[in-house]
């Protein structure tokens, strides 16, 4: 990881998904509980909005400049937080072993997204679930048509971020069944921001 993205991306990242997306961060993080396993924990944003039935967050995060960022958020967060890993797609943790995992505008950025969904896949306790906000392909053609367009060139602006990937069937095949899922343009420019957001859950 190159010094852009591992000490200045961070810091874009928090500033552009902070204070407007609280609102969003709560409302996804709402119902965990347990043990819950974060990929893509960057700078802690979401810290604050755990519910009180939280007692661990093991954390996934490639860049040390988001876990700098973090440092003051773990230290006033409500539970335990412990750093597990740098990658979504290779998770050093047992399977079966976490009641939930929470994901927010994460999945663009890996570089296989259906690797790191059959990680999640993997980890989760049967019953458990993925509490997802994420943004990817639009639905309406003319946008979807852009958003390929300017993937490339956003990609290496954006730390590989893909804006056109349709992130809803990727976690269905990752075998795992969406229990709510709505979708949404986000405030911005229509190519960057649609919005997928819900949970899903591992099979029993």
């Amino acid at each position: 990881m190159g010094f852009y993205d591992d000490q200045v991306l961070p810091r874009i990242v928090d500033l552009a998904l902070g204070r407007p997306m609280e609102e969003v961060r709560a409302r996804v993080a709402a119902g965990l509980s347990g043990e819950v396993l974060e990929i893509g924990f960057g700078s802690g944003r979401n810290l604050p909005h755990l519910p009180a039935g939280v007692t661990r967050l093991l954390a996934v995060e490639p860049a040390a400049g988001g876990r700098k960022l973090a440092a003051p958020r773990i230290a006033a967060a409500p539970c335990t937080v412990e750093f597990v890993g740098l990658d979504g797609q290779e998770l050093s943790l047992a399977d079966a072993s976490v009641d939930h995992v929470l994901t927010t505008w994460t999945l663009c950025t890996i570089p296989d997204t259906g690797r790191a969904l059959r990680e999640i896949h993997r980890v989760l306790r049967p019953g458990g679930t993925l509490h997802f906000t994420e943004h990817g392909r639009s639905p309406r053609p003319t946008v979807a048509r852009w958003q390929d367009r300017l993937t490339p060139a956003w990609s290496r602006l954006a730390g590989g971020c893909q804006l056109n990937r349709q992130i809803d069937d990727l976690i269905e095949k990752s075998g795992l069944t969406l229990e709510s899922a709505r979708t949404y343009p986000m405030n911005g420019t229509a190519q960057i921001g649609f919005a997928y957001e819900g949970i899903a859950s591992k099979p029993d």
